[in-house]
Order: C-alpha cells, then sequence, then structure tokens
C-alpha cells in the first residue's frame, strides 16, 4: 500500500490550485496590510472584512498614518464590523510601532505578542504570512480542521484541548513555504473544512481523516457547553432640536467603548434627565418599539425614547465628548450598529 504524501504536502498542493489568492491584503507583502487584516477576520468572514479593509487602507494606507490619526476617525472606519475593542487596540499598537519601532512592523514572535489585541495565533499568522517565519497558527478554522483529522474531543477552550491542537499545529507545520502552508490551512477551514455541511469529498486530507472515517465530522471540535444568555435593559434617549440630536462619547471602558452614541438613561424619567443634562424642558415624547441587540455574552433589549427638547443651554455640548449632531452630516466618530439603526431611523421620520 502506498503511503499519503504528509499532511503539509498535501495541502500545499491542493492550495497551488485551490487556494485563494486574490484577497486584497494577499497583493502586497506588507506585514501592516497582512497585520490590519488579520485584526479584522478574528470573528468576522472574509466578505464582510473586504470592503471594510479596503475604506479602511484608503483612509489609513500605512501604520504611520493610523497612529496619527484620532481615535474617533478609527473607529468611525470601523463602525459595523463590531467587537470595537479591536480597532481600540489596532490604534494604539500602531501608536506603540511608531514610537518604539520606529514605524517599522517588528520582526519577531515575542514583539508582536507585546502589541495590544495580537494573541499567539495572530502573530503567527502575520510573520508567516509577511516574513514567511516559521510559525504555527491555531484560529477557529485551523481548529476544526485540526480537530476533525486527529478526532480530537473537547471544547477547544478548555486549556487542555488547546494544547493538544497547538501540539498539532506544531507538528504539521513546514520548514519551507510556510506562508502558503498557513494560507491553505486557513482556506482549508474557510472554504471545505466548514462548520457545517463540509466538502469532505473534496478535501485534500480526507484520506487519514478519523472523524471522517467514523463519519463523526459534525462533533468536531467540541461545543462550548451552553449557557442561558442573559437579558438586559437599557433606554437610550433620541433627544432632538431643530433637526439636531444629541450625542455622547461613551467611555473607553465597557461595551462600545470610545464610540458615539445616544446616551442611556440608568434610573429616574427621561424628563429628569434631561432637565440635569441638557438644562432644558421635553416638549413631547414618544416611545418606539424594542430593539434588541445581541452580544456573545448577553441580549440587550432597548428602549428608544424620542423627545423633543426647547432650546438646550449651547454650552452643554460644547465639548469633546458631547455634540448636538446635524441629522444628515457625517458622524463625530464611530457607532455601534444599533445606535445607526436608531439614527437612521430619526433621519427617516424627520424627512416624513
Amino acid at each position: 500500500m502506498t503511503a499519503l504524501p504528509a499532511f503539509p504536502d498535501r495541502l500545499l498542493a491542493w492550495f497551488d490550485e485551490h487556494g485563494r489568492k486574490d484577497l486584497p491584503w494577499q497583493q502586497l507583502k506588507d506585514p501592516y496590510r497582512i497585520w490590519v487584516s488579520e485584526i479584522m477576520l478574528q470573528q468576522t468572514q472574509v466578505q464582510t472584512v473586504i470592503p471594510y479593509f479596503e475604506r479602511f487602507m484608503r483612509r489609513f494606507p500605512d501604520v504611520v498614518t493610523l497612529a496619527n490619526a484620532a481615535q474617533d476617525q478609527v473607529l468611525q472606519h470601523w463602525s459595523g464590523l463590531g467587537y470595537y475593542a479591536r480597532a481600540r487596540n489596532l490604534h494604539r499598537a500602531a501608536q506603540l510601532i511608531r514610537d518604539e519601532h520606529g514605524g517599522v512592523f517588528p520582526g519577531t514572535l515575542d514583539a508582536v505578542t507585546d502589541l495590544p489585541g495580537i494573541g499567539r495565533s495572530t502573530a503567527g499568522a502575520i510573520l508567516s504570512l509577511a516574513f514567511d517565519q516559521r510559525h504555527a497558527i491555531l484560529d477557529g478554522n485551523v481548529k476544526r480542521v485540526l480537530a476533525r483529522h486527529r478526532a480530537v474531543d473537547g471544547w477547544p477552550g478548555t486549556t487542555s484541548v488547546a494544547k493538544r491542537l497547538w501540539e498539532i499545529a506544531e507538528s504539521h507545520t513546514p520548514g519551507e513555504r510556510t506562508a502558503a502552508y498557513t494560507q491553505a490551512i486557513m482556506d482549508l477551514g474557510a472554504t471545505l473544512c466548514t462548520r457545517s455541511k463540509p466538502g469532505c469529498d473534496r478535501c485534500p486530507v480526507a484520506a487519514d481523516c478519523v472523524a471522517r472515517s467514523t463519519m463523526s465530522v459534525t462533533e468536531y471540535p467540541g461545543r462550548k457547553p451552553k449557557k442561558v444568555k442573559p437579558l438586559r435593559a437599557t433606554t437610550m434617549v433620541i433627544a432632538r432640536h431643530d433637526g439636531h440630536v444629541y450625542m455622547e462619547r461613551r467611555p473607553e471602558a465597557g461595551i462600545w467603548g470610545g464610540l458615539w452614541s445616544l446616551p442611556e438613561v440608568t434610573s429616574g424619567s427621561v424628563e429628569d434627565w434631561c432637565s440635569e443634562r441638557l438644562r432644558t424642558e421635553v416638549a413631547d415624547s414618544d416611545s418606539w418599539e424594542l430593539l434588541r441587540h445581541s452580544f456573545s455574552h448577553y441580549d440587550l433589549d432597548i428602549q428608544p425614547i424620542v423627545v423633543r427638547v426647547a432650546a438646550p443651554l449651547s454650552k452643554v455640548a460644547d465639548s469633546c465628548d458631547a455634540t448636538w449632531h446635524r441629522l444628515g452630516d457625517e458622524l463625530p466618530g464611530g457607532v455601534a450598529a444599533p445606535v445607526n439603526k436608531l439614527l437612521e431611523k430619526l433621519e427617516n421620520v424627520s424627512h416624513d
């Protein structure tokens, strides 16, 4: 019986014929572009990322431009991608690269993992794809491929399972063509070894895939133990006056950190809030239907209350953390998806 070629050899042969080679961040072996793409691709599909990446590169074509930009501008170009800590970490890391590395992306694993928002797998992917260095990676797609191929039981979020998968990843990573191998194993997980309906009949490593041979592909990787997501609730005030809506920048810590938002009322009445915060009275108000937004760990029910207020004191919003935003103008910075939905609805209502 003829021995199978090694795992990386089969994967590379498949990649040469079927791999993705025309993604926008693949056109130049630029560590900056690769880094930005890897951060955007965390928790986000390729097709969703592409237009954001292209727009981001037009505005921030290099690491120094990104470092010198205001955080509002960075978050604005991230609006809609979610997981906004990624954007804040990206901006902070760019400043560290500017200040501590002379504006040149570092070329060692320790230096890259020292940057905010970059873990072992992301650092390995950047150094492999940009510099062809030999580093194993273990993103979500790779975990799925390896867990199925070796039938590794358990949820990869546990220390013991992650350790086993890292050992397998290290053993498979070749010393040559590492960049191509890294892209190949990510592509395999993204295009064939998918979560549901995997294309096992076209997989280059199917012949010795333990999960396939035992007809248990969909059982791997193990699922995270299910917990009932808690439901939280908040009230958002949509205070409007003369074609403007009042907005505030959220604190750096917590959800939507650093983004511009409609203010939340956590206690007392909306009328009292307007009196205390805006120093004005409510002329009339209207409750819109609840808007539910899902986070990874909980669901949030937002109760929007639209209030038309008398002329507010101008000094209330004359700061870097609050503004009376004119509807239809460019937003002052990044906004979260549900806030953007409410602003779009307000603008449509105002035009009726």
